[in-house]
């Protein structure tokens, strides 16, 4: 029996009684309080409200949370002198509004970064923390230092608890291809970017799928958005196990997705919890969004690719040496993400990753999942390399590849 032959009675009779035994120990080793829920950031909510109540000569503003579409008419609207006075006014609130001008967000952003590396900064000389208090605002500190660094894009910024963030990599504005790569488990404002093993974080994923997109499509004008814009599960706990963190970020993400500027074609990259999300969000992504693709994935939350009910085409890779494959691929009682994506029955169409090497070696420079994805990402879909060694993944694509490559 092969890993991906999910038939078998007593194979899915084994498989719930290890989700059983696996819930169970989570249980005892994180309790029921991991269940928690993220509130809005008093820093961001503060900006929002003060947007809410404020005034543009003698005008009030709009809801900040009005369609993307009402907000991009009012921002054009506007003189630039007025839409930076905005910006200095509610910097987290500008920041994070979509339908803000992507060059406006960016302003903001760096603004409220600078606001944060501040207070950071006499955090780490308050007497009233704890050593360890001051050693992580030293970190924070530190990582708002780095993200100030001239030339990044930061398209979205909330301090709040753990922090959630997402940055952007090319001219969005001028794309005529968007990646969206969405991260997993563990992902934080200080795991956002990482110097040992950078390839595991979020802007080295996206960096890396940046940088093999320009090799494979030199000519096509791309843009990756490394979107860390959620709350993810902190570990394998309880939140893990469930949709609850994925149904919170696939709200963020679909109103981002809603508010991008132009009408690229956007392909989502989705690795590990961060699938899980874009499972739960598929239903109700744009049209736009042509492809999702899911690497190292625990479950979609679906039986099978077309209960996504997307128009996106759906791709799957894993490699033979991931530990994800060991997890129990059903749901029950709210618990498991459902079918394995890249089960023959699943529907996918499966990609070669074969030296990924491990859960985290996707986007790792040089292999060939990365050169897949990039090939997604451009287009480039009669240039993928399927799993076995075979050309199923690319079945009924050759005239749509070549239409969108020309």
């Amino acid at each position: 029996m092969t890993s991906f032959d999910t038939s078998s009675p007593q194979l899915n009779v084994w498989r719930a009684m290890l989700a059983l035994a696996v819930v169970f120990v989570m249980l005892a080793t994180t309790g029921w309080t991991a269940l928690r829920t993220h509130r809005e950031s008093g820093e961001l909510q503060a900006s929002r409200d003060k947007w809410t109540h404020g005034s543009l000569h003698g005008l009030r503003l709009p809801d900040p949370e009005a369609d993307p579409a009402r907000l991009t008419r009012f921002f054009v609207s506007l003189s630039a002198q007025d839409r930076s006075r905005l910006a200095h006014r509610y910097p987290l609130a500008v920041g994070n509004m979509n339908g803000a001008p992507v060059s406006l967000r960016y302003q903001a952003n760096h603004l409220a970064l600078e606001q944060q590396r501040a207070v950071e900064r006499e955090r780490m000389h308050d007497s009233r923390l704890s050593a360890a208090g001051q050693q992580d605002a030293g970190r924070r500190m530190h990582r708002y230092e780095s993200l100030l660094t001239p030339g990044r894009q930061i398209l979205s910024f909330d301090p709040s608890g753990t922090g959630r963030i997402s940055e952007v990599f090319g001219n969005l504005t001028t794309a005529q291809r968007i990646s969206v790569v969405v991260p997993g488990v563990d992902t934080d404002l200080l795991t956002f970017q990482k110097t040992n093993r950078p390839y595991t974080a979020p802007v080295g994923m996206a960096k890396a799928l940046y940088a093999a997109e320009r090799t494979a499509a030199p000519k096509t004008r791309t843009a990756v958005i490394a979107w860390a814009d959620y709350t993810s599960p902190d570990g394998l706990g309880v939140d893990a196990a469930t949709g609850a963190r994925a149904a919170e970020g696939s709200l963020r993400l679909n109103a981002l997705l809603r508010a991008l500027p132009g009408r690229a074609p956007v392909s989502m990259f989705c690795h590990s919890y961060g699938s899980v999300l874009c499972g739960v969000a598929a239903h109700d992504m744009p049209g736009r969004v042509a492809d999702i693709a899911v690497a190292a994935s625990p479950g979609m939350r679906v039986s099978r690719a077309a209960d996504l009910d997307t128009t996106a085409r759906v791709w799957a890779m894993r490699d033979a040496t991931d530990w994800i494959q060991d997890v129990p691929y059903l749901e029950l009682g709210g618990l498991g993400h459902g079918a394995d994506p890249v089960a023959s029955g699943f529907g996918a169409r499966v990609l070669s990753a074969r030296d990924a090497q491990g859960h985290a070696g996707y986007f790792t420079p040089g292999t060939d999942s990365l050169r897949n994805l990039a090939d997604i990402g451009t287009g480039a879909y009669d240039s993928v390399t399927c799993a076995g060694e075979s050309d199923m993944c690319r079945a009924g694509l050759g005239a749509t590849a070549t239409a969108q490559r020309a």
